[in-house]
Formats: C-alpha cells, sequence, structure tokens
C-alpha cells in the first residue's frame, strides 16, 4: 500500500549532501546510510569499507554492490574516506550526520506525548506554472515532510501551527505566489460538505498501522527473552526503523479528536522503541564484532542508540 509517491516526501538535498532517496524497499545505498548512522552516528567513527560492506552482505547485498553503493556515498557528500597503507574507511560527513541526526529526532519524538489541538487548521494555498514541474515536486514533497495533506489542488492543510521551521522550508521551495491562513472548519451539513480531516485517507492509514502491528508484534517475545542476536539483531533493528519512519509521514499526529476511538498511534510507538532498544546491545555486538575482523583492536565510538537518545539529539 502507498498513499502517495514516497520518493517525494523524502527532500533530496540536505545540506553539502545529498542521502539517498527513502524508497519502498532497501536499496544499497539507503541500508549504508542506515547502517553507518545507527552505531556511529553520535561520533562520526571511522569504519573499514570491508566492514560496511560485510554487514551489507548479511542483507543480501553483494560485495560488487556495496562498494558501488559506498563509493557513490561518497561522491553525494554522504560519507567521507580516509586510507591507512591499503585499507580504506568512511565515515559520515558533517552536513550528513546533522541532516540525519535531526531526521532520527524527528522519528523518534513522534507520538512521544499527546498533543493538544486548538481546533483550528493551517491551510496553504499556492499557485506555481505548469512549466515549473521539479518545484510543484519540491514543494508537495516539502509540504508531506511538515505534516500537511491536499485538501483540494492547491490548497493544503494542517492541524500544526503556523511556525519558524514550517516558513523556513517553504520559502526556499516557493517560486510562485503563496497565502497561509488559520481558521476553523464549519460544518455545512450538506453532503458537499469536506472536513479537513478527509484530507487524509484515515481507513489506509489505519491498515498501514494493523499491517506494522502483525510483522513486529510477535518479535516482542523473542526480543525480551534475547533470542535475537548477531546478524539477526541487526536486520530486525534496521528494518524496523524503515517500517516505522514512514508512520510519521502517513500519521503527522492528527487530532485525536477527529479520529476513530482506539487509534494505534501510541500502541505502533510502543513496539517501535521495545524493539529497537531491545535489540541495541546484541547489534552493536555483532557490529563491532564485524569491525574488529578487519582492525584487529576494539574501535572506539561505535555504539547503538537508543530513541530516548535520538529524540534528545
Amino acid at each position: 500500500m502507498q498513499l502517495f509517491e514516497i520518493e517525494e516526501i523524502f527532500p533530496d538535498v540536505a545540506g553539502g549532501s545529498r542521502l539517498p532517496r527513502r524508497q519502498a524497499g532497501n536499496s544499497a545505498q539507503s541500508l549504508a546510510t542506515t547502517l553507518v548512522a545507527d552505531y556511529t552516528l553520535p561520533t562520526r567513527a571511522w569504519l573499514p569499507s570491508s566492514a560496511v560492506t560485510t554487514l551489507l552482505g548479511e542483507f543480501g547485498i553483494t560485495s560488487g554492490a556495496a562498494r558501488t553503493a559506498i563509493s557513490r556515498l561518497g561522491r553525494r557528500g554522504v560519507l567521507e574516506s580516509s586510507r591507512d597503507g591499503r585499507h580504506s574507511f568512511y565515515r559520515l560527513t558533517r552536513d550528513a550526520a546533522g541532516e540525519l541526526s535531526a531526521g532520527g529526532a524527528w522519528i523518534a519524538r513522534f507520538a512521544e506525548q499527546a498533543r493538544s489541538w486548538d481546533g483550528t487548521w493551517t491551510l496553504v494555498a499556492f499557485s506555481l506554472p505548469q512549466e515549473h514541474g521539479a518545484q510543484r515536486r519540491s514543494l508537495r514533497g516539502q509540504l508531506r515532510w511538515l505534516g500537511f495533506a491536499p485538501l483540494y489542488d492547491g490548497l493544503w492543510v494542517s492541524p500544526d501551527p503556523w511556525n519558524a521551521t514550517v516558513a523556513g522550508r517553504l520559502a526556499a521551495v516557493t517560486p510562485g505566489a503563496m497565502t497561509v491562513f488559520r481558521a476553523g472548519h464549519v460544518d455545512l451539513a450538506v453532503s458537499a460538505d469536506r472536513n479537513p480531516i478527509e484530507a487524509w485517507d484515515i481507513v489506509a492509514i489505519a491498515r498501514h498501522y494493523e499491517a506494522f502491528d502483525r510483522q513486529w508484534r510477535p518479535l516482542l517475545q523473542r526480543v525480551r527473552g534475547g533470542r535475537i542476536v548477531g546478524a539477526a539483531a541487526v536486520r530486525a533493528r534496521t528494518e524496523i526503523m524503515d517500517a516505522y519512519r514512514h508512520i510519521p509521514l502517513l500519521d503527522p499526529q492528527l487530532p485525536v479528536e477527529l479520529l476513530p476511538a482506539g487509534w494505534p498511534r501510541a500502541r505502533a510507538r510502543e513496539v517501535f522503541v521495545e524493539i529497537y532498544d531491545g535489540l541495541a546491545e546484541p547489534a552493536q555486538r555483532h557490529v563491532l564484532d564485524v569491525v574488529r575482523q578487519f582492525t584487529g583492536e576494539p574501535v572506539v565510538g561505535i555504539r547503538a542508540h537508543t530513541v530516548a537518545v535520538m529524540a534528545a539529539s
């Protein structure tokens, strides 16, 4: 199920780096970025290229495809390299680390606390010439990222208040005319009335939550019992992050007053946090073991961060 084009909602440019687009399914570049970030983001520790290739191999990525992915990430400004004799090492660039840290904090803070709503909506109306297709896609992507959805063509809506972050991001991608206003919905009591919440497909979002729960809740007992270790811990931790990071885009903490009773947002977060954090220690041990194969000694700065650490960054 895809509620909109996933590739639209992740901006391609991140400061001085170009992060790989998030796609349905993990590309080698996306996997490499996630793996390096998951275990070195706070420290930007150097990793042997052979260790990254080995870890990617545990996801079914061939060594040739892994080396190509690492090389391309270097050209995109996501990774930087160094050499020690015949051995090459990579780490996140400062620009990429900053963007990934901000993105990780945004994911980690999602549904952390219940949010109040004052009953008003922020509406963005814009007009762009048809020949500005790239700018139109970029604007739609930014609006999705910021929690807006299209109520009508050229009219996007969000339950959140207008703020400096939204203003700054939209100003950078808007070459045409734009109007922003705050308003409350008036119920017309006629069949033609459309409530702003209908800009989101609530039924489809609920199904997405159900699919997430079906896939990941069964792992909880195995995680609690310490039965997922080694490469399996790294894979599960990476895959649940990939699955969960789409949820804040599908459901940007829509007001619970407008949603069906028992909305599963909090339950999804609980499953994500318990699995991601519960696998941190065994996953970190495995990554350290793989790195040690190519360094012969312990490497400082490799550690698996928790959701709380991400949220605080």
